[in-house]
């Protein structure tokens, strides 16, 4: 079964760190890039962060360049987003999605539009909170 499966998410107070997970089952992460993205309540949902399948390079959106940090071991099959210096304006549903081209995650992270049918694969999500 092709899947995509997020974790790591909970509470954290503010100024707090949490590394999520996404792992791939079923195809290999190698040839794709990753990208993380959010969905607030009642917002749409916005590109944070991508990862290429080629040489390892980053992009992150402006509201989290400096306190996250995106990252893949491929050896594993996972994708990592370690997230520092969280602040309440980051609670949301975090996704992870795989594409084999880098183009639209790029695109993601720089507008803020996301376009889910562009992407193979999308996982479930998984639930950050940051409050005291």
């Amino acid at each position: 079964q092709v899947q995509l499966v997020e974790s790591g998410g909970g509470l954290v107070q503010p100024g707090g760190s949490l590394r999520l997970s996404c792992a791939a089952s079923g195809f290999t992460l190698d040839y794709y890039a990753i990208g993380w993205f959010r969905q607030a309540p009642g917002k749409e949902r916005e590109g944070v962060s991508c990862i290429s399948s080629s040489d390892g390079s980053t992009y992150y959106a402006d509201s989290v360049k400096g306190r996250f940090t995106i990252s893949r071991d491929n050896a594993k099959n996972t994708v990592y987003l370690q997230m520092n210096s969280l602040k309440p304006e980051d609670t949301a549903v975090y996704y992870c999605a795989a594409e084999a081209f880098l183009l639209q995650c790029i695109k993601s992270v720089i507008t803020g539009i996301v376009l889910p049918d562009e992407y193979d694969y999308w996982g479930q999500g998984t639930q950050v909170t940051v409050s005291s």
